[in-house]
């Protein structure tokens, strides 16, 4: 998009600091630009002088007419968004008219699924859509340091398998950010996002101590960037800090810095590095082959994910909802994993009473009564165990028996040594 062009930006928008930015540089282009805004997610006032239409997620129709009637051509959906479950829609005849599309996007599973969906839905409506670093490419992180504090060498090996535990669990469409110290793989990014994950580290610090390692931020191999480019602002410096970390090592090129001053100026003052690195040369997405089973391929997912994590991470567990990882333990304990996984959902809701989704565990071993009930009200309706720990058959008849009462299939799965179940 060169600047003079008959082109004009529509952005739909989240929150945060990047839609504004984004219409500023557009702007400052000679581009026209117009907002539609996301309600409960974009607040209106943070636009100035620009063309904003705030809508509600249901409101599908309003937001087309609003594009199309000021003759948007390009589209650049940007911005941080929660879930919506579509029960609560206010919804609009549009909405019902896209009815079909939207229930095969929500069912998609995973972010990457559903947003590479959602790019289609609205390139079907005649808009091209562009990434935040196609139409504001200053925006994007490059190589090297941003701020006085610089990465140490020590810091090169935890950045380096951080890269690569993200890499490696892209075909599980798990979160773009590790935090890694020393080896040790504190956490893995869920569906909660990063602010979340280091609050859990931070919380998790100030039970048990502990300062250093490296928050690691990439995209996975195969993600799509025009919609789901990875960003950091200072917000994410200032939680990095508040977590006990040494600093952020992000994707140069393929990260977006939000309110880029304010960011330099945190990490200077909270003593963290921020820095971004060479993307190393990988394979393309690996998809997986499942079975047509629902519940069987949320306990595939779970038991290749946990081999795949080894020999770098052994988890005790994961949660796999509609083929969606939910949360991964790394170190917290299967009962902190149910806990944080209880207020996370995948796109949509449920549309019909009944339970769903799987806790994919490494040992019957970490299994009991606590668990069991947890798991029950949360909603799910299998637990896998790919050993059974050592476990004595009774207390696995107990196991069981327990399970059953709170109307959970529990099984124990034999696998390879790449988490195929035999």
């Amino acid at each position: 998009m060169q600047p003079g062009a008959a082109n004009v930006v529509g952005i739909l928008a989240g929150g945060g600091a990047l839609p504004r930015e984004i219409a500023d540089a557009v702007r400052d282009q000679g581009q026209r630009v117009v907002i539609v805004g996301l309600e409960g997610e974009a607040d209106p006032t943070n636009f100035g002088s620009h063309d904003v239409t705030m809508v509600n997620w249901g409101q599908i129709g309003r937001m087309i007419r609003t594009f199309k009637s000021r003759d948007v051509t390009d589209l650049v959906i940007v911005g941080c968004v929660t879930r919506p479950d579509l029960m609560r829609l206010k919804t609009d005849f549009g909405f019902y008219r896209s009815l079909p599309r939207i229930f095969r996007i929500v069912a998609a599973g995973g972010d990457d699924n559903v947003l590479r969906r959602v790019v289609r839905f609205f390139e079907g409506h005649g808009f091209t859509v562009r990434g935040p670093d196609d139409v504001a490419p200053e925006l994007v992180i490059g190589e090297g340091p941003l701020g006085r504090h610089r990465m140490s060498a020590r810091h090169a090996d935890d950045v380096a398998l951080g890269l690569d535990i993200v890499a490696r669990l892209a075909p599980f469409d798990v979160g773009q950010a590790a935090i890694v110290e020393q080896g040790r793989v504190l956490a893995i990014e869920g569906v909660e996002g990063t602010d979340a994950m280091l609050r859990r580290v931070a919380k998790l610090r100030e039970a048990r101590g502990g300062a250093g390692g490296v928050l690691v931020k990439r995209p996975k191999p195969g993600q799509e960037l025009r919609v789901d480019m990875p960003a950091i602002g200072p917000n994410t410096v200032v939680r990095a800090a508040e977590a006990g970390l040494a600093g952020l090592a992000v994707a140069a090129g393929a990260t977006l810095a939000a309110e880029r001053g304010n960011l330099v100026r945190s990490a200077d003052e909270c003593g963290v590095f921020v820095s971004g690195i060479a993307l190393p040369a990988v394979a393309g997405r690996t998809k997986l082959s499942l079975t047509a089973d629902a519940a069987d391929e949320d306990a595939a997912i779970g038991s290749r994910l946990l081999a795949a994590l080894r020999p770098d991470l052994d988890s005790r567990g994961t949660i796999v909802v509609r083929r969606h990882v939910l949360a991964v333990e790394t170190g917290e304990g299967v009962n902190e994993l149910l806990i944080r996984a209880a207020g996370l959902r995948q796109w949509g809701r449920r549309l019909r009473n009944r339970r769903r989704g799987s806790l994919v565990l490494a040992s019957l071993a970490d299994l009991g009564e606590v668990e069991i009930a947890a798991s029950a009200a949360a909603g799910y309706a299998h637990i896998v165990a790919l050993s059974d720990g050592g476990t004595r058959s009774e207390r696995q008849g107990e196991l069981t028996a327990c399970a059953r009462h709170h109307g959970i299939a529990l099984s124990i799965a034999k696998v390879d040594r790449s988490g195929r179940q035999t």
